[in-house]
């Protein structure tokens, strides 16, 4: 069954007027967007300010303006909204899953079934969609469940940040729900309310016959998608610039050696019409269309712009033991979601050079795989944990060089732990160490090494010092503890000990 996730916006108006608008509007300044029709104006959005404040979508312009002085008032844009949608559905394409569409005016949505793993799991991909989006300055809320209609209705009415319907629980997350969630048209809404019918339990527990005699048959449609008894499925977003290839079979394929002939077949025919755009795939998408109207993807992505047809089939042809052809498949389709411009590169004459040997086919591999690969690299700050982050396995070099002045553990904890230590103030290095529990007794030691606060980054770092030393107890092991503090002055730190990072 799959897995849908919808993502909803509620302030994408305000929240890209805030960002992209020509209009500067102030970060405590209440901003509403205006619609008009003849003579009329009424709010159509509404932010967060604007709302704690009292107004509401659909009340009338001039009453809002009267009750908040300097409210900030924009002219709605449907256009510009409806583009800021797609973009955001582009993106998550390339981030997220290969079967992304625009969900009305206001949201997105997402099939991730066989994607998810790539993000930690379910709960993990869209608390980073719902972060991802908060790093872009937009307010998002998302849903995940096993039909769209249920997605689609708790993301836009409940107040969580991200919701998650365990497989087979959709009845029992949307059966109180009121009944606008099912997508219907408002007088059809209005006058189902007018019979008395509040929420979706009390509609589905209806006879059909009635509803479909007096509303015509969208109400039970709109029922059996939301309760999964009839199939949604999701067009996914395509635009031009997107390189795609398809095959369509007169008989459904089944056989794992049919399907991998078919993916080879069609990554020789991507990789040719990338090679006419001179580009390289960075991350493609194999669509599985199936005889009983579902899909299943596979996603394929590179650390670098790739136009190779044996790697990218490999990279495909591996996985095919996770797809489920039911009855049979029906359709193919494989598609360049991200692709760059390829640079050509002088091969290396092994007369002059030794050649450099290219790791990116394993990094491709493991990564497909699940893995997170990244490397560390340098960084200017003499706080420990501050000298080094994390960058992709095959970016470039930052430029930036390892401090040699005073030696450093081959292992730093990701936070310093504090321990027990007797030690004579100011500047001795301890003679005991007591640190998980086990006590250690100190027969050599080297330092202090001082290192300052970054009072630019924090002014609470402008008195900060540690004194820092390398110790070595009774059975060799060599750790990197320091005092936080001068030893004199309560103003410098606490004064209290921790272990910092282990050597060899």
């Amino acid at each position: 069954m799959p897995r849908v996730v919808s993502v909803y916006f509620p302030y994408l108006a305000t929240d890209r007027i805030r960002r992209h608008g020509e209009e500067a509007v102030s970060v405590d300044q209440p901003l509403v967007v205006v619609s008009r029709s003849g003579s009329k104006r009424w709010i159509s959005a509404a932010d967060t300010a604007a709302r704690k404040l009292g107004l509401k979508v659909g009340m009338a312009a001039s009453k809002a303006q009267a009750m908040i002085g300097n409210l900030h008032m924009v002219d709605a844009d449907p256009v510009a909204d409806a583009a800021a949608v797609e973009r955001l559905a582009l993106w998550a394409l390339r981030q997220y899953s290969p079967v992304v569409a625009v969900d009305g005016t206001d949201g997105i949505v997402m099939d991730t079934e066989g994607a998810d793993h790539l993000q930690g799991g379910e709960e993990l991909l869209i608390s980073g969609v719902v972060n991802g989006l908060r790093g872009k300055g937009l307010t998002a809320r998302a849903a995940v469940a096993d039909t769209w209609g249920a997605a689609h209705a708790l993301a836009r009415l409940t107040t969580n940040e991200t919701t998650v319907v365990p497989r087979g629980d959709v009845t029992k997350a949307v059966i109180g729900l009121p009944i606008h969630c099912l997508r219907l048209a408002a007088d059809t809404i209005q006058a189902l309310r007018i019979l008395g019918i509040d929420t979706v339990g009390e509609l589905s527990a209806l006879p059909r016959a009635p509803l479909t005699l007096r509303f015509g048959p969208e109400v039970g449609r709109r029922l059996d998608q939301l309760f999964g008894r009839l199939a949604e499925p999701i067009e996914p977003l395509r635009t031009p610039d997107l390189v795609e290839v398809a095959r369509n079979f007169q008989e459904p394929i089944g056989a794992s050696d049919t399907i991998a002939k078919y993916v080879r077949r069609l990554v020789a025919q991507l990789t040719a019409k990338l090679e006419e755009r001179g580009l390289g795939v960075r991350r493609s998408d194999l669509i599985i269309h199936r005889v009983d109207n579902t899909r299943q993807c596979l996603r394929a992505g590179l650390a670098k712009p790739v136009r190779d047809p044996a790697r990218l089939t490999k990279l495909l042809c591996d996985r095919i033991e996770k797809i489920d052809p039911g009855f049979g498949i029906e359709r193919m389709v494989l598609v360049a979601v991200m692709a760059e411009p390829l640079e050509i590169k002088q091969v290396a004459n092994a007369l002059v050079e030794e050649a450099v040997v290219d790791v990116t086919p394993l990094v491709d591999i493991l990564g497909n795989r699940g893995q997170r690969l990244y490397r560390i690299t340098p960084v200017a700050s003499d706080v420990p944990e501050r000298s080094l982050r994390r960058i992709g396995p095959t970016a470039v070099e930052t430029g930036a060089e390892w401090a040699a002045r005073w030696p450093r553990p081959s292992r730093l904890l990701a936070y310093p732990e504090e321990i027990e230590t007797m030690a004579v103030l100011p500047d001795q290095p301890p003679v005991v160490v007591t640190w998980r529990g086990k006590r250690r007794r100190i027969v050599r030691a080297d330092g202090p090494e001082r290192i300052f606060g970054e009072w630019w980054l924090r002014p609470r770092e402008m008195q900060a010092v540690r004194d820092y030393f390398v110790v070595e107890d009774e059975h060799g092991d060599r750790l990197w503890v320091f005092r936080a503090g001068d030893g004199v002055d309560a103003g410098t730190g606490s004064h209290k000990w921790f272990l910092h990072g282990i050597f060899g």
